[in-house]
């Protein structure tokens, strides 16, 4: 793990060897003064020499103001160098998150995912800053000052290193606690994200059920498990915080006590008891900063561990080797003994089905609810790879299909419409982003929507709200066909694209459709089946699999499913 952190400082290492020497330079300035101080009180102070003074207090100065220049280029580009890997990190987890498959985002809360790379990435930019600066310099102080001190009093350096291990030990047993309780934190603000994304996308339903209270309350519930996690791991930190600084007193008071009898017994002088308190006090700072810095790691590394956990993720469904582009789409579509159960073991969904909708032709897919009309949709795209069987496109295994070619070629319009926020065009764009204005004005109008478009004050250029809240069923369905035209695939699945809308918008969407589907290869899931009637073959599926076939006279004739179900729907409307 700790190799794969390195790895994210290698395109930045001019950065951070700049950080570095500048932090030597702290180092080294620091190790200075204490000299410089000793010298002034030992020798140069009671010799009278002023020049000397002079001298020495112009070169100190010149030092400070180096000093400053150095904390101020740490301060500043350290963080940058912070920033960066964490842009690099940031852009490395999402683009791993776009190759996912759908069963990762089927079984994991979105607030989950954004507490991952919002949350936790903040925190190991602050550890890709910070530690190996404060190791650098904390390294360099404390061999640094006990070279000096062992120069000044050898027996009194003896004596505070050795309790330094004691220290040590101290570190090493609040790691693992320090470390729970961290991961701990992370998987509660997690959780805490995760119901804030929710019931704010729901904030619209929660508000018509009056149910403002009861979202209140489940939000409260995974605050107080996540500041009662907070207020453990402060706790635990406390811990750490009071033991070091208590050792620290007890190191100074070591040197003011035997210090101070050295110097009664003329074993050393005011001067070199003066620069040993100082050199202890910057002693002292670098084992508070490696106290801070186990914390700060404990932080860091369970972010980074976390982070992994997801660039870790294998996609299941990837293209082969040998995989190929297709050109040239005719559209021809077959399953040949297709079998698919999703991975949550809900069993099986399709058992060894067999279809096949020849080239530019619209097939229709009817049947009970739950009989996998829409998983059969999402298979064909390769959302998810089936058990067994085949499924082929112009006679080529779609799983021997370069996924992006596979799925520029298609074209899906859902019931449940999904935009994007941001303006109108730029949502008709995503069908395909380098195209004219001359090009999505055309999308618009062959979806019917160029008129109510141009009627907004700031035509195509409209804000349409999170997710196209501002926009009504009907208006957001004809952007998505709209962003399909402009898309222009061979091959059409309409996954019940009018069952939720009105009468009067499900005739005119329904003519949008119809344009659409000319000369394509065009699936239609129904349920109202009065808009299927054209369809040159209708399929019925149950759990049984297909068990009727054939166009919209034919199966009325027959007398079975079908014509119950659509007798059913005609009564209801009558």
């Amino acid at each position: 793990m700790l190799k794969r952190f390195i790895a994210y400082y290698k395109p930045h290492k001019r950065l951070f060897f700049i950080d570095m020497f500048f932090a030597l330079l702290i180092s080294i300035i620091d190790l200075i003064f204490p000299i410089f101080t000793r010298k002034m009180i030992n020798e140069i102070i009671p010799a009278g020499r002023m020049d000397l003074l002079l001298r020495w207090s112009i070169v100190m100065a010149f030092l400070f103001i180096l000093r400053y220049i150095s904390q101020y280029i740490v301060a500043y580009w350290g963080h940058l160098l912070g920033v960066k890997i964490e842009h690099d990190m940031r852009g490395d987890i999402f683009s791993h998150l776009q190759t996912l498959s759908f069963s990762y985002f089927d079984n994991t809360k979105t607030g989950n995912i954004m507490s991952r790379i919002v949350n936790d990435l903040r925190d190991i930019t602050e550890l890709a800053h910070h530690g190996p600066e404060n190791i650098f310099i904390s390294s360099i102080m404390i061999i640094g000052s006990f070279v000096v001190l062992l120069s000044i009093e050898w027996r009194l350096t003896l004596i505070l290193f050795a309790f330094i291990p004691l220290m040590i030990f101290f570190v090493i047993s609040k790691k693992n606690k320090m470390e729970a309780s961290f991961k701990k934190v992370k998987n509660k603000i997690a959780n805490v994200n995760s119901q804030l994304e929710n019931s704010i996308s729901g904030v619209r339903v929660a508000k018509s059920f009056t149910n403002e209270d009861y979202e209140i309350e489940k939000f409260n519930e995974g605050n107080i498990a996540f500041s009662e996690a907070r207020g453990e791991s402060y706790r635990v930190m406390a811990e750490f915080i009071s033991g070091i600084e208590i050792m620290s007193n007890i190191l100074n008071l070591l040197v003011i006590s035997i210090g101070g009898y050295f110097v009664y017994n003329e074993v050393i002088g005011v001067g070199d008891l003066f620069a040993y308190t100082l050199y202890m006090t910057f002693l002292m700072q670098p084992i508070k900063k490696l106290a801070d810095f186990t914390q700060q790691l404990q932080d860091g590394m369970t972010g980074f561990e976390r982070f992994l956990e997801i660039m870790d993720i294998e996609p299941d469904i990837v293209d082969k080797t040998d995989a190929i582009e297709l050109k040239e789409v005719k559209g021809k579509i077959e399953f040949h003994d297709v079998s698919f159960s999703y991975q949550n073991g809900d069993g099986t969904v399709l058992a060894n089905l067999n279809m096949e909708i020849e080239p530019g032709k619209t097939v229709a897919l009817v049947g009970p609810s739950g009989a996998g009309k829409t998983t059969l949709c999402h298979l064909i795209p390769r959302f998810y790879d089936i058990n067994s069987g085949e499924i082929l496109l112009d006679d080529i295994d779609i799983r021997d299909i370069k996924l992006k070619s596979l799925r520029k070629n298609i074209g899906l319009v859902q019931q449940d419409v999904f935009l994007f926020t941001g303006t109108i065009k730029e949502n008709i764009l995503y069908g395909k982003p380098d195209s004219t204005d001359e090009e999505v004005i055309e999308a618009a109008k062959k979806a019917r929507i160029h008129d109510f478009i141009m009627n907004l004050p700031h035509g195509y250029d409209t804000y349409v709200g999170e997710k196209g809240a501002m926009l009504s069923g009907g208006q957001k369905q004809r952007i998505s066909i709209a962003r399909v035209f402009l898309k222009n695939p061979p091959l059409l699945i309409l996954d019940e694209a009018t069952s939720a809308l009105d009468n009067e918008t499900e005739i005119m969407i329904q003519k949008s459709l119809e344009e659409l589907s000319k000369d394509r290869t065009t699936l239609v899931i129904a349920h109202r089946l009065s808009t299927i009637k054209n369809a040159d073959e209708i399929l019925v599926l149950t759990s049984e699999g297909i068990v009727e076939r054939g166009n919209h006279e034919k199966l009325l004739n027959e007398g079975n499913l079908y014509a119950k179900l659509y007798k059913s729907q005609f009564k209801n409307m009558a």
